[in-house]
């Protein structure tokens, strides 16, 4: 009768510590709150856009504006590039910030693109990470549908 009290004793043992292990091992990014950053957009999180928002329709001359954050900048700019839906550039010209740069902050920047009429009905906004490095693990971008 002992034995079998052992085997009791040892098997709840067991079991408690693989609930405890599985409990205590588990990656708290994977709870369902908020303060996980669960609740990304498409929109990277180093650059929040104001103009345009997506699927806008944009004309020519198209200011955008928005924060980024310092490191998204090189000599206080970054490139701003827009595309038809034939991926044909339309317009580029570099994003300037508007206060200091040197920072991990956001970073206020504007930029006016001027472009031709599209031949397309919608295209591209793309935003990059001014990367002088030209290494590829230090690329960022983001990409914003737009309509003309």
């Amino acid at each position: 009768m002992a034995s079998k009290s052992w085997f009791v004793i040892v098997c709840i043992l067991l079991v408690a510590v693989g609930v405890g292990v599985a409990f205590y091992s588990r990656n708290p990014a994977d709870t369902d709150s908020p303060q996980n950053g669960d609740e990304e957009t498409e929109e990277n999180s180093d650059i929040n856009l104001s103009s345009p928002m997506p699927n806008s329709v944009v004309s020519s001359p198209l200011t955008v504006t928005g924060e980024a954050r310092g490191t998204w900048y090189f000599e206080a700019s970054f490139p701003v590039k827009l595309y038809d839906a034939n991926n044909s550039l339309l317009a580029q010209a570099p994003a300037q910030a508007l206060s200091d740069w040197m920072t991990t902050d956001f970073v206020s920047f504007s930029v006016t693109l001027t472009f031709p009429t599209p031949s397309t009905q919608t295209g591209t906004l793309v935003l990059e990470k001014d990367n002088p490095s030209g290494l590829p693990q230090n690329d960022d971008s983001i990409s914003i549908p737009v309509s003309f």
